[in-house]
């Protein structure tokens, strides 16, 4: 059988855990087989700026990062879990990708 990966990316962390509690819940109640979610190591964009607009005065500068936070679930390809999976909300700050591996 198929399987499907799943890949989540998100800044913010709690709902991206969320969003994966809720794709385990619905393997559960299907009994599919499931694998992770398995944490990728968070990448963290760093943008330096500086603080006065103009060029005169004291350089200051100001650090600015943004952590993007990912998981990757894998699970067989049922047609009625991925169906279910489709359905569920997902806030906006949450990026999901469905690929299907395998014969």
């Amino acid at each position: 059988m198929q399987k499907a990966r799943i890949k989540l990316t998100s800044t913010d962390a709690v709902k991206l855990k969320k969003v994966c509690d809720d794709i385990l819940d619905i393997s559960k109640k299907l009994g599919t087989t499931v694998s992770g979610p398995i944490p990728i190591p968070t990448k963290k964009i760093k943008v330096t700026t500086r603080r006065a607009p103009a060029g005169s005065g004291r350089e200051t500068y100001e650090t600015w990062e943004m952590r993007l936070h990912k998981r990757i679930i894998d699970m067989q390809a049922d047609p009625k879990a991925l169906h279910l999976i489709m359905k569920t909300s997902v806030p906006k700050e949450v990026n999901i990708e469905m690929e299907l591996i395998g014969n």
